[in-house]
Protein backbone atom coordinates (compact mmCIF):
# COMPACT_ATOMS: atom_id res chain seq x y z
CA UNK A 1 0.00 0.00 0.00
CA UNK A 2 1.26 3.47 -0.82
CA UNK A 3 2.50 5.57 2.12
CA UNK A 4 -0.02 8.33 1.30
CA UNK A 5 -2.88 5.82 1.35
CA UNK A 6 -1.71 4.40 4.68
CA UNK A 7 -1.56 7.89 6.15
CA UNK A 8 -5.17 8.54 5.12
CA UNK A 9 -6.35 5.30 6.70
CA UNK A 10 -4.45 6.09 9.91
CA UNK A 11 -6.11 9.47 10.03
CA UNK A 12 -9.49 7.79 9.79
CA UNK A 13 -8.76 5.57 12.76
CA UNK A 14 -7.37 8.17 15.09
CA UNK A 15 -9.45 11.19 14.14
CA UNK A 16 -13.04 12.04 14.80
CA UNK A 17 -14.64 12.69 11.40
CA UNK A 18 -18.01 13.92 10.33
CA UNK A 19 -19.99 11.79 7.85
CA UNK A 20 -19.16 14.20 5.02
CA UNK A 21 -15.46 14.11 5.89
CA UNK A 22 -15.55 10.32 6.11
CA UNK A 23 -17.17 9.99 2.69
CA UNK A 24 -14.74 12.40 1.11
CA UNK A 25 -11.75 10.64 2.64
CA UNK A 26 -12.97 7.20 1.54
CA UNK A 27 -13.41 8.54 -1.98
CA UNK A 28 -9.80 9.67 -1.93
CA UNK A 29 -8.70 6.24 -0.66
CA UNK A 30 -10.57 4.44 -3.41
CA UNK A 31 -9.11 6.76 -6.00
CA UNK A 32 -5.61 6.12 -4.67
CA UNK A 33 -6.12 2.35 -4.63
CA UNK A 34 -7.62 2.24 -8.11
CA UNK A 35 -4.97 4.32 -9.84
CA UNK A 36 -3.71 2.42 -12.91
CA UNK A 37 -0.79 2.84 -15.25
CA UNK A 38 -1.52 4.46 -18.63
CA UNK A 39 -2.62 2.12 -21.39
CA UNK A 40 0.08 0.86 -23.74
CA UNK A 41 -0.33 0.51 -27.48
CA UNK A 42 -0.05 -3.26 -27.06
CA UNK A 43 -2.94 -3.27 -24.56
CA UNK A 44 -5.08 -1.18 -26.87
CA UNK A 45 -4.31 -3.48 -29.80
CA UNK A 46 -5.12 -6.61 -27.82
CA UNK A 47 -8.23 -4.99 -26.39
CA UNK A 48 -9.51 -4.11 -29.85
CA UNK A 49 -8.79 -7.62 -31.10
CA UNK A 50 -10.59 -9.07 -28.09
CA UNK A 51 -13.57 -6.80 -28.72
CA UNK A 52 -13.71 -7.86 -32.37
CA UNK A 53 -13.40 -11.55 -31.50
CA UNK A 54 -16.22 -11.12 -28.99
CA UNK A 55 -18.25 -9.22 -31.57
CA UNK A 56 -17.86 -11.80 -34.33
CA UNK A 57 -18.50 -14.64 -31.90
CA UNK A 58 -21.76 -13.07 -30.74
CA UNK A 59 -22.65 -11.93 -34.24
CA UNK A 60 -21.93 -15.31 -35.80
CA UNK A 61 -23.92 -17.08 -33.10
CA UNK A 62 -26.91 -14.81 -33.71
CA UNK A 63 -26.69 -15.07 -37.49
CA UNK A 64 -26.33 -18.86 -37.49
CA UNK A 65 -29.52 -19.46 -35.51
CA UNK A 66 -32.66 -20.54 -37.34
CA UNK A 67 -34.07 -17.34 -38.91
CA UNK A 68 -30.92 -15.47 -37.86
CA UNK A 69 -30.90 -13.81 -41.28
CA UNK A 70 -34.40 -14.53 -42.52
CA UNK A 71 -36.27 -12.85 -39.66
CA UNK A 72 -33.79 -10.06 -38.99
CA UNK A 73 -34.83 -7.16 -41.26
CA UNK A 74 -31.41 -5.55 -40.81
CA UNK A 75 -29.56 -8.41 -42.50
CA UNK A 76 -32.20 -10.46 -44.37
CA UNK A 77 -30.98 -11.25 -47.88
CA UNK A 78 -33.55 -10.32 -50.56
CA UNK A 79 -33.86 -11.48 -54.15
CA UNK A 80 -30.83 -10.10 -56.04
CA UNK A 81 -31.79 -6.48 -56.78
CA UNK A 82 -29.88 -6.31 -60.08
CA UNK A 83 -32.35 -8.89 -61.47
CA UNK A 84 -35.46 -7.62 -59.67
CA UNK A 85 -37.26 -7.86 -62.99
CA UNK A 86 -36.89 -11.65 -62.73
CA UNK A 87 -38.67 -11.70 -59.38
CA UNK A 88 -41.40 -9.33 -60.59
CA UNK A 89 -42.05 -11.30 -63.78
CA UNK A 90 -42.12 -14.67 -62.00
CA UNK A 91 -44.62 -13.34 -59.46
CA UNK A 92 -46.76 -12.00 -62.31
CA UNK A 93 -47.01 -15.45 -63.87
CA UNK A 94 -47.95 -17.16 -60.61
CA UNK A 95 -44.57 -18.33 -59.35
CA UNK A 96 -44.53 -16.14 -56.24
CA UNK A 97 -44.41 -19.12 -53.89
CA UNK A 98 -41.33 -20.45 -55.71
CA UNK A 99 -39.65 -17.06 -55.37
CA UNK A 100 -40.47 -17.00 -51.65
CA UNK A 101 -39.07 -20.52 -51.27
CA UNK A 102 -35.83 -19.42 -52.92
CA UNK A 103 -35.48 -16.34 -50.68
CA UNK A 104 -36.00 -18.54 -47.62
CA UNK A 105 -33.35 -21.05 -48.73
CA UNK A 106 -30.99 -18.20 -49.65
CA UNK A 107 -31.14 -16.96 -46.07
CA UNK A 108 -30.91 -20.51 -44.73
CA UNK A 109 -27.68 -20.85 -46.68
CA UNK A 110 -26.30 -17.69 -45.06
CA UNK A 111 -27.34 -18.95 -41.62
CA UNK A 112 -25.58 -22.25 -42.25
CA UNK A 113 -22.46 -20.52 -43.54
CA UNK A 114 -22.36 -18.22 -40.49
CA UNK A 115 -21.57 -21.28 -38.36
CA UNK A 116 -18.35 -21.71 -40.31
CA UNK A 117 -17.61 -17.99 -40.48
CA UNK A 118 -16.43 -17.58 -36.90
CA UNK A 119 -13.02 -19.31 -37.18
CA UNK A 120 -12.34 -17.60 -40.50
CA UNK A 121 -13.05 -14.15 -39.07
CA UNK A 122 -11.31 -14.83 -35.75
CA UNK A 123 -8.16 -16.00 -37.53
CA UNK A 124 -8.14 -12.82 -39.61
CA UNK A 125 -8.58 -10.71 -36.48
CA UNK A 126 -5.77 -12.48 -34.64
CA UNK A 127 -3.38 -11.84 -37.52
CA UNK A 128 -4.25 -8.20 -38.07
CA UNK A 129 -1.72 -5.52 -37.13
CA UNK A 130 -3.29 -2.43 -35.59
CA UNK A 131 -0.77 0.37 -35.96
CA UNK A 132 -3.44 3.00 -35.57
CA UNK A 133 -4.95 1.36 -32.47
CA UNK A 134 -5.33 4.62 -30.54
CA UNK A 135 -7.25 6.34 -33.34
CA UNK A 136 -9.59 3.35 -33.54
CA UNK A 137 -10.14 3.40 -29.79
CA UNK A 138 -10.98 7.10 -29.91
CA UNK A 139 -12.97 6.71 -33.12
CA UNK A 140 -16.64 6.20 -33.90
CA UNK A 141 -18.81 3.43 -32.49
CA UNK A 142 -17.88 1.10 -35.35
CA UNK A 143 -14.31 2.25 -36.02
CA UNK A 144 -12.75 -1.13 -35.24
CA UNK A 145 -15.31 -2.96 -37.37
CA UNK A 146 -14.70 -0.61 -40.30
CA UNK A 147 -10.95 -1.15 -39.92
CA UNK A 148 -11.46 -4.91 -39.97
CA UNK A 149 -13.74 -4.64 -43.00
CA UNK A 150 -11.30 -2.41 -44.85
CA UNK A 151 -8.19 -4.48 -44.20
CA UNK A 152 -9.48 -8.06 -44.29
CA UNK A 153 -12.51 -8.16 -46.60
CA UNK A 154 -10.60 -9.48 -49.62
CA UNK A 155 -9.01 -12.27 -47.59
CA UNK A 156 -12.28 -13.09 -45.85
CA UNK A 157 -14.21 -13.19 -49.11
CA UNK A 158 -11.73 -15.61 -50.64
CA UNK A 159 -12.13 -17.99 -47.69
CA UNK A 160 -15.84 -17.41 -47.10
CA UNK A 161 -17.02 -17.80 -50.70
CA UNK A 162 -16.58 -21.60 -50.87
CA UNK A 163 -18.30 -21.87 -47.48
CA UNK A 164 -21.36 -19.96 -48.68
CA UNK A 165 -21.38 -21.94 -51.95
CA UNK A 166 -21.42 -25.19 -50.02
CA UNK A 167 -24.20 -23.96 -47.73
CA UNK A 168 -26.35 -22.72 -50.63
CA UNK A 169 -26.00 -26.09 -52.28
CA UNK A 170 -26.79 -27.94 -49.05
CA UNK A 171 -30.13 -26.16 -48.59
CA UNK A 172 -30.97 -26.34 -52.33
CA UNK A 173 -30.86 -22.55 -52.78
CA UNK A 174 -28.62 -22.97 -55.84
CA UNK A 175 -31.04 -25.44 -57.42
CA UNK A 176 -34.09 -23.28 -56.72
CA UNK A 177 -32.34 -20.25 -58.18
CA UNK A 178 -31.25 -22.14 -61.27
CA UNK A 179 -34.81 -23.39 -61.77
CA UNK A 180 -36.23 -19.87 -61.40
CA UNK A 181 -33.75 -18.33 -63.84
CA UNK A 182 -34.36 -21.15 -66.30
CA UNK A 183 -38.11 -20.59 -66.13
CA UNK A 184 -37.64 -16.84 -66.56
CA UNK A 185 -35.35 -17.28 -69.57
CA UNK A 186 -38.05 -19.38 -71.26
CA UNK A 187 -40.50 -16.47 -71.22
CA UNK A 188 -40.79 -15.09 -74.75
CA UNK A 189 -39.09 -11.78 -75.56
CA UNK A 190 -37.32 -11.34 -72.17
CA UNK A 191 -33.62 -10.51 -71.98
CA UNK A 192 -31.82 -13.61 -70.73
CA UNK A 193 -30.10 -13.39 -67.32
CA UNK A 194 -27.58 -15.52 -65.48
CA UNK A 195 -26.28 -13.56 -62.46
CA UNK A 196 -23.67 -14.95 -60.08
CA UNK A 197 -25.70 -16.07 -57.07
CA UNK A 198 -22.67 -17.17 -55.05
CA UNK A 199 -20.95 -13.80 -55.31
CA UNK A 200 -24.17 -11.98 -54.36
CA UNK A 201 -24.88 -14.26 -51.40
CA UNK A 202 -21.29 -14.01 -50.17
CA UNK A 203 -21.39 -10.21 -50.24
CA UNK A 204 -24.74 -10.00 -48.45
CA UNK A 205 -23.81 -12.63 -45.86
CA UNK A 206 -20.55 -10.80 -45.06
CA UNK A 207 -22.36 -7.44 -44.91
CA UNK A 208 -24.78 -8.94 -42.40
CA UNK A 209 -22.02 -10.31 -40.22
CA UNK A 210 -20.13 -7.00 -40.26
CA UNK A 211 -23.33 -5.22 -39.26
CA UNK A 212 -23.77 -7.53 -36.28
CA UNK A 213 -20.10 -7.09 -35.32
CA UNK A 214 -20.58 -3.31 -35.41
CA UNK A 215 -23.62 -3.62 -33.12
CA UNK A 216 -21.56 -5.66 -30.65
CA UNK A 217 -18.67 -3.19 -30.82
CA UNK A 218 -21.03 -0.33 -30.05
CA UNK A 219 -22.35 -2.21 -27.01
CA UNK A 220 -18.83 -2.76 -25.69
CA UNK A 221 -17.98 0.90 -26.18
CA UNK A 222 -21.14 2.25 -24.56
CA UNK A 223 -22.25 -0.38 -22.05
CA UNK A 224 -19.89 -1.35 -19.19
CA UNK A 225 -21.93 -4.54 -18.65
CA UNK A 226 -20.93 -5.74 -22.14
CA UNK A 227 -17.24 -5.56 -21.18
CA UNK A 228 -16.92 -9.08 -19.85
CA UNK A 229 -13.14 -9.21 -19.32
CA UNK A 230 -10.69 -7.05 -17.39
CA UNK A 231 -8.87 -6.07 -20.59
CA UNK A 232 -12.07 -4.84 -22.23
CA UNK A 233 -12.97 -2.91 -19.09
CA UNK A 234 -9.53 -1.33 -18.95
CA UNK A 235 -9.24 -0.44 -22.63
CA UNK A 236 -12.77 0.78 -23.29
CA UNK A 237 -13.20 2.16 -19.78
CA UNK A 238 -10.32 4.54 -20.49
CA UNK A 239 -12.61 6.51 -22.80
CA UNK A 240 -15.12 7.31 -20.06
Amino acid sequence: MKRSTFAILTALVFSACTTAQLNQTMSEVNKALNTEKPLTTAEVGEGLKEALVKGISNGSDMASQLDGYFKNPKIKIPFPPDVKKVEDKLRQIGLGSEVDKFILTLNRGAEDAAKEAKPIFVNAIRQMTIQDAWSILRGTDNAATEYLKRTTSAQLREKFQPVIASSLSKVNATKYYSDLVTQYNRIPFVEKVNPDLNDYATTKAMDGLFLLIADEEKKIREDPVARTTELLKRVFGSKQ
